[in-house]
């Protein structure tokens, strides 16, 4: 009954609004004509005043209001023989003296009737009939009593208290008219919903005739009498009846006269009651669905009723409409989120897409339905008892995503309403109830979103610039990756994601546009977050490599792991840092995790031949496992330098091939103090080779890298001594002639420099070779007479001498002479 009730309010609302349309409609044109009448008939005397054969010209005195008429801006009316008003003056004096008392004292007639009444009732004077009519007698003394000072010549210069009597009787009518109805069942419903046309009918006459105070004092009795009367003894239906009635008469007023201070009152008026209901019967665990339908109608007529008032401020237009929606939010938990809530609130989701299409001040609005709209879903859906909400999002998806997708091109607002309405009720029922379909479903929904999603972006690839383009082709992008997903087991998520990855590097490169080329990273790092499992493993084997663990092959994840879940990724990283565009502003952390990544797993799978998992398989491979990895990084270092491509990936690999050997082979992991096989033959063997061969490739780089190749070389002729002197496994003492080898070695090693040094002209080779020199003389000594004795010792120092001698004598002869041009030693 309610509902077939509020349907008739809304037909007869409808009706009425465009009557009134049509009287505002010829009332503008009358006051058009008038005006028109007014200006012909002030330019009429001028015109006859003027003689056709007076020569003299005007005085400057009449040219005056012509220049100044003509000096006005353009967006000024003309002026007309009509002198305008002019404006009011206010003051605090007026405001308290005059016009507040004569307010509140309509204010207080009408409540003295109400109280009247009431005090009727509770003392049993009167019957409900007699309280009734004598109610209405009242009200209509008070509309007659207007009537009569409007004509009365002592009130007739004082508008406001007939003004104020009119508004009053109309307040008392409606009061009325609601006791007789709801309360005492006097008047059946067709007979009430007659009298209510009567009375607004009334209410609208009186306000044209005596204003804005007329209407005002209607709204406030109107609003006030359920209060007076007592509000829920007739119970909500009839009341929400009255209070449809009643806010739909002043959206017809307000309309009419252009008084959109009126439309936004009884908006305001009506959420108090709205808010005001929902508290009481929430206390008495009462019905609310009523309620809500209230809201839904008064959020839309409100909407409506305000463009058409006149009112200019786009966020007081949109106020009502959120604010229903934030309302229906509110009361969509307490109807249990059943069909009735979700059925209101779609509905003026509806509304506010309809205004939006017809205005664009209505879409900021649309858009918060949208976002409401999530929200309940998200709160509802999960709930483990059947209700209306997995419906509700499908229905909510067809309700947004067809007009934002039709209309996502007019403005960026519906494009957002397009995206949101296209994934949001889809991944928030995933996420947050996803046994209602099976993991196939999923997919072929999700990948369907992403097709109609990404059918945005290629609308709008012609202009790379354009807002839609990357949110739409990232959104496409995640629905596309997410239903893929579906499809494949958990722990091949990298075959997926590394194709959607593919996929925008591709969409990116095809139109050219910047903004996309950072796409790419995105579900790249899905897909090591994907693989967190095997990356903590491996992260956990570089902490024990670097803290001295020899056997690090056992703690490596399996092979099969690591290439289902980082070959891939990897792999397409690499490929697409080939090309500059790609990764856009991520580019440089994408670089860094790419090679960081691509390391270890060229790492791991180095480690897989040897396969070093005991002891003795690391004494006897681990240095030349170690010594092989170093190499490889080195090498490619060099390789990427010499090629001037990729340089800080060159140094980068150089200086990691380079702390290795510094943490591992010279500290932590030394072969001199770990038993570790190096090879039995001189000089062709692991420890002097990977020296060597490390020395090799700083010595072709740029000068600035000559002194570590330096410290290498030497490094390489002791190791030499060293196998030299203990074979196979380089751990054990010095003795006597390995050391007096070591000073042989590094004798000759700084001759061989300072030869070279000289004959070439390179100043830091000579410079290399005195340091060694030096370093030489000192050893001996200091550390190798102190061993000697005797004819050795005596024969040591001689041998140290004449070499020093000649060397000092050679240098000076062709250095000194400029035999070659000095390089400066960088």
């Amino acid at each position: 009954m309610i509902a077939l009730t509020l349907l008739l309010i809304l037909g007869a609302a409808a009706a009425f609004y465009v009557v009134l349309r049509r009287i505002a409609f010829l009332e503008e044109e009358l006051r058009r004509v008038e005006s028109l009448i007014a200006a012909r008939d002030h330019a009429a005397p001028e015109t006859s005043a003027r003689s056709p054969e007076s020569s003299t010209p005007p005085a400057p005195a009449i040219e005056a209001p012509s220049r100044v008429a003509e000096a006005q801006p353009e967006h000024e009316p003309a002026r007309t023989g009509v002198e305008p008003r002019p404006l009011p003056q206010f003051s605090l004096e007026t405001l308290i003296g005059g016009r507040l008392p004569i307010w509140i004292g309509g204010a207080a007639l009408v409540l003295a009737g109400f109280f009247l009444v009431r005090y009727s009732i509770e003392s049993g004077l009167l019957g409900p009939g007699t309280r009734t009519v004598l109610a209405a007698l009242f009200g209509a003394a008070l509309i007659a009593g207007s009537e009569v000072v409007r004509r009365l010549r002592a009130t007739a210069d004082d508008p406001r208290v007939a003004q104020t009597l009119a508004g009053a009787g109309i307040a008392s009518l409606y009061g009325t008219l609601y006791m007789a109805a709801a309360l005492y069942h006097l008047i059946a419903p067709p007979a009430a919903f007659l009298f209510v046309l009567l009375i607004t009918g009334g209410a609208l006459a009186l306000a044209l005739r005596h204003g804005p105070p007329t209407a005002a004092m209607a709204l406030i009795g109107g609003f006030a009498a359920p209060l007076v009367a007592g509000f829920d003894a007739a119970g909500i239906g009839p009341l929400l009846v009255y209070l449809a009635l009643f806010t739909a008469a002043l959206f017809g007023l307000a309309i009419h006269r252009g008084w959109a201070w009126l439309a936004l009152a009884a908006c305001a008026s009506g959420f108090a009651w709205v808010n005001f209901l929902i508290a009481m019967l929430v206390a008495r665990e009462g019905d609310l669905s009523a309620v809500g339908a209230f809201t839904m109608l008064l959020a839309i007529g409100a909407s409506a009723a305000l463009p058409a008032t006149g009112a200019g401020n786009r966020w007081l237009r949109l106020a009502p409409l959120v604010a229903g929606c934030l309302q229906l939010a509110i009361l969509a938990p307490a109807l249990d989120f059943g069909w009735l809530a979700w059925s209101l609130y779609l509905t003026l989701a509806a509304a506010a897409l309809f205004l939006a299409w017809r205005d664009t001040v209505y879409l900021p609005g649309a858009l918060a339905a949208c976002v409401l709209l999530l929200v309940l879903e998200m709160l509802a859906i999960d709930l483990r008892a059947p209700n209306f909400t997995p419906v509700a999002a499908i229905l909510a998806t067809g309700l947004f995503a067809v007009p934002g997708h039709a209309l996502a091109r007019r403005h960026p607002l519906w494009a957002g309403i397009a995206l949101l309405g296209t994934a949001g009720p889809l991944l928030i029922a995933h996420l947050r109830a996803p046994e209602l379909l099976s993991a196939m479903q999923w997919g072929g929904i999700e990948l369907a979103a992403a097709a109609a999603v990404f059918g945005l972006a290629w609308r709008s690839r012609a202009d790379g610039t354009h807002s839609l383009l990357v949110p739409a082709t990232a959104l496409a992008a995640f629905l596309a990756g997410l239903g893929l997903g579906q499809f494949v087991p958990g722990d091949w998520l990298a075959l997926p994601l590394s194709c959607i990855a593919a996929a925008l590097a591709w969409w990116a490169h095809k139109i050219r546009a910047p903004r996309l080329y950072a796409l790419p990273a995105y579900p790249l790092a899905a897909a090591l977050i994907a693989a967190a499992l095997p990356l903590g493993t491996l992260s956990e084997l570089i902490l024990a490599s670097l803290s001295g663990e020899r056997l690090t092959y056992a703690l490596l994840p399996a092979l099969p792991e690591l290439l289902r879940e980082l070959a891939l990724p990897v792999a397409l990283a690499a490929a697409l840092l080939l090309d500059p565009a790609q990764f856009g502003r991520v580019r440089r952390v994408a670089s860094l995790f790419a090679v960081t990544l691509g390391v270890l797993l060229l790492y791991a799978l180095a480690k897989q031949p040897l396969a070093i998992a005991t002891l003795p398989r690391f004494e006897t491979f681990g240095f030349v496992e170690r010594a092989l990895l170093t190499q490889a990084c080195l090498a490619a270092g060099w390789l990427l330098l010499r090629r001037a491509r990729a340089v800080t990936l060159g140094h980068v690999l150089l200086a990691l091939g380079l702390f290795r050997i510094l943490w591992f082979d010279l500290l932590l992991l030394t072969p001199l103090a770990e038993p570790q096989a190096v090879g039995p033959l001189p000089l062709l063997n692991a420890a002097v080779l990977h020296l060597a061969l490390a020395s090799f490739w700083l010595w072709t780089l740029p000068p600035r890298w000559r002194p570590g190749a330096a410290l290498l070389a030497l490094l390489a002729v002791l190791a030499a001594v060293r196998q030299a002197a203990h074979g196979n496994l380089l751990t054990g003492p010095i003795g006597t002639g390995e050391n007096g080898g070591y000073s042989a070695a590094m004798l000759a090693l700084a001759l061989f420099w300072l030869w070279r040094g000289i004959a070439a002209g390179a100043r830091d080779l000579r410079v290399f070779g005195l340091a060694l020199l030096t370093g030489v003389t000192f050893k001996v000594f200091l550390i190798d007479a102190a061993a000697l004795d005797g004819l050795l010792r005596i024969l040591s120092f001689l041998g140290l001498g004449i070499a020093l001698i000649g060397i000092g004598w050679a240098y000076g002869r062709f250095v000194g002479k400029g035999a070659a041009a000095p390089e400066p030693l960088t």
